[in-house]
């Protein structure tokens, strides 16, 4: 009141004279003190009307035979102006024991507006159907109503004195906290701020509030502090809520799209899978594949299941980390949750209680990592594509987030249903890719032919399961006279098909090399072979050498030319004699001859040797010369070593080597022939 209404002291003593005049009186009525003190106080009137009592008089007689008189009464200003002003007056003893009738005055005016306010501030935190809060410097409740104290579910009077803080639980990382103390220290209002949150009193639902925070302005010695308005604006923004939900359980859908299946490996796309839910949906997730006795078997709920763990991932601390990743086979006993959920082939939410830990948890050790975990509840999802149970996928979270609701249901059912769609693809394409690597190594040489005239070291790599089988193949084939047939090739392509197409070729090549033809009139036919059986792009070396000579005849069929080590390490290239890959047709092979002496060595390989990402044929076959100018030794020993150099990971296509160090045949052996 007396920050917004000023008020003027003054005394009046038994002979209407004004006995005290204080600094507001001097305000009020525009007199000094020495213009005013001794003075009768009528001047402080206009004057009544004839007849009509004095206004000072009245005043006085009232305050001395009442005890507390108030009232209104027109009051005269210095400059001659009338004014309402409203009084209070009372008796007090005076010096020398004296009566005085203490009036305390205030424009009418202010005094009805100040009253006014009151009158309103009073009737809105009485009515007023939104919460309104004023809190102290340090947050406390000061005075709310009763549209407050519902919102938050506890009584008014168990507010008082206690922080803001303890009546609402946020997942806001403290935002809500530092906004009010931004408005309490800096004097920054907050305006129509939504927040989600759970009040103390109902912690079972969200709710959304709209807020409103203010500074509070001192007023005489009072505390400032914060006002507040906070509106309970739950249902209508519920649809709002909802769609923010939606909005992300679409967004984690398309990041899992884009993540899940980029490889055909099961267990990258097992890790792409709980790296998509970790930690965007769960604090921890695991996939696991059912481990069947064949591929007939169907699921029996009557039986044990058992899984092997093959990617796990949690954001909590230990001791959940050790729950998660430390156990790779596991058994789920009959009428457990796993069971539960293959039974229907929908997800299902539990709580991590005593009932799932008797039922699904079989070592008392797992089962304690599992409570001391924090996990509080787990949604368990089926891997299954194509009518194929594939395995299961566990979701887990913390008291820290809500539990799984029926919309997480269907988007956990969505992840898993395209997750084991991947997997499914990624079985089906390792059973393909293998039955090309059996193809292939049935079809490849188990051993080569020996010959006293050629020493061979040989080496066949796969490719890595990232990439299908591919088509190399090589053989060493004994011919009349003492001969040697060394040949080396790759079927363009992958897969069975291009196995299968390496098979046709090799045994093709080593029916027509007995029929003794040169090197190119054997490619000729093999390039008519190959168009006849529909292959339309392979490449092939041959190489005839003859020890009683000591020369070897060469025709290349689009292949990486071969090398000749010397055995003072120099290497030469032999690449004036390339032609074009099988299966094209229509031009002709050439032959070219060579010389070799005791101790060369041919060196015949496939491009999955020279060629890798990053590096041009060209570079690939400098290093090859680089690691053959520096070897010798046994030539297995040189094969290895070629390879660790040149392969420094794993190979992405299929790779070959053969390595055939010759000596021609003594004298008597070359006129026998």
């Amino acid at each position: 009141m007396l920050e917004h209404v000023a008020v003027a002291v003054l005394g009046i003593d038994e002979d209407d004279r004004v006995c005290f005049w204080g600094p507001g009186a001097q305000r009020l009525f525009g007199c000094e003190s020495a213009a005013a003190l001794s003075k009768p106080a009528a001047a402080l009137f206009p004057d009544p009307p004839r007849g009509a009592p004095d206004a000072a008089m009245r005043l006085a007689e009232r305050g001395r035979t009442l005890g507390y008189w108030r009232g209104r009464l027109p009051a005269l200003h210095r400059d001659g102006t009338v004014f309402d002003c409203g009084f209070r007056a009372f008796p007090v003893i005076g010096a020398e024991g004296r009566s005085v009738v203490l009036c305390l005055a205030s424009r009418a005016d202010d005094l009805d507006r100040v009253k006014t306010k009151l009158a309103f501030l009073d009737s809105l935190f009485e009515t007023c159907p939104i919460g309104l809060v004023m809190l102290d410097e340090e947050l406390r409740y000061v005075h709310l109503n009763q549209a407050l104290a519902d919102m938050d579910g506890l009584p008014i009077e168990d507010h008082i004195g206690r922080h803001m803080e303890e009546f609402m639980i946020t997942s806001d990382g403290g935002e809500y906290q530092r906004m009010l103390r931004a408005v309490a220290e800096e004097g920054r209002p907050a305006v129509s701020k939504l927040v989600v949150l759970r009040a103390a009193g109902h912690p079972d639902r969200d709710q959304v509030r709209s807020v409103s925070f203010f500074p509070l302005s001192q007023a005489g010695d009072t505390r400032a502090g914060v006002g507040g308005l906070l509106v309970d604006v739950t249902d209508r923004e519920q649809a709002i809520v909802e769609a923010t939900a939606g909005r992300q359980r679409l967004a984690l859908l398309d990041r899992a799209a884009a993540r899940i299946g980029t490889t055909l490996d099961v267990n990258v796309t097992a890790r792409e899978l709980v790296e998509a839910a970790v930690p965007d949906f769960s604090d921890a997730s695991v996939v696991e594949v059912v481990e069947w006795l064949d591929e007939a078997e169907v699921f029996n709920p009557e039986l044990p299941l058992f899984t092997r763990r093959i990617a796990s991932r949690t954001t909590l601390p230990p001791p959940a980390i050790e729950l998660v990743s430390g156990l790779e086979s596991v058994t789920y006993p009959p009428g457990s949750a796993i069971h539960q959920m293959l039974r229907t082939g929908r997800p299902v939410s539990v709580a991590v209680n005593d009932d799932f830990m008797t039922r699904t948890v079989i070592h008392q050790d797992r089962a304690q990592l599992l409570l001391d975990s924090g996990l509080t509840c787990i949604l368990i999802a089926p891997l299954i594509a194509r009518g194929t149970v594939q395995g299961l996928t566990m979701f887990g979270r913390s008291a820290a987030r809500p539990e799984f609701t029926e919309q997480d249901l269907s988007l956990a059912s969505e992840l898993a249903s395209r997750a084991a769609l991947c997997l499914d693809n990624a079985r089906l394409y390792s059973r393909v890719q293998d039955i090309a690597l059996t193809l292939q190594r049935a079809l490849l040489p188990t051993a080569l032919a020996a010959s006293p005239y050629v020493n061979v070291a040989h080496r066949y790599l796969p490719g890595s399961r990232i990439t299908e089988v591919g088509g190399d193949w090589y053989d060493v084939i004994n011919l009349s006279g003492d001969r040697v047939a060394l040949v080396v090739g790759d079927v363009m392509g992958h897969g069975v098909p291009a196995a299968a197409a390496m098979g046709r070729l090799r045994i093709t090549t080593k029916a027509l090399a007995r029929r003794n033809p040169e090197p190119d009139d054997l490619l000729t036919e093999l390039d008519a072979c190959a168009q006849e059986a529909g292959i339309e792009l392979a490449t092939c070396l041959y190489i005839l050498y003859d020890p009683t000579t000591g020369r070897a005849r060469i025709a290349n069929a689009g292949h990486p030319p071969p090398m000749v080590r010397h055995p003072d390490g120099t290497v030469e290239t032999i690449g004036d004699v390339l032609g074009v890959p099988l299966g094209v047709g229509g031009l002709p092979f050439r032959t070219t001859e060579i010389e070799l002496s005791e101790g060369d060595t041919l060196v015949l390989y496939t491009d999955g040797l020279i060629e890798a990402r990053g590096r041009d044929i060209e570079e690939g076959m400098e290093a090859l010369r680089i690691q053959l100018r520096g070897t010798s030794g046994p030539l297995e020993t040189t094969v290895d070593r070629i390879l660790s150099s040149l392969l420094l990971d794993a190979p992405t296509d299929d790779t070959v080597i053969v390595l055939a160090q010759v000596r021609p045949s003594p004298p008597s052996g070359r006129h026998r022939g």
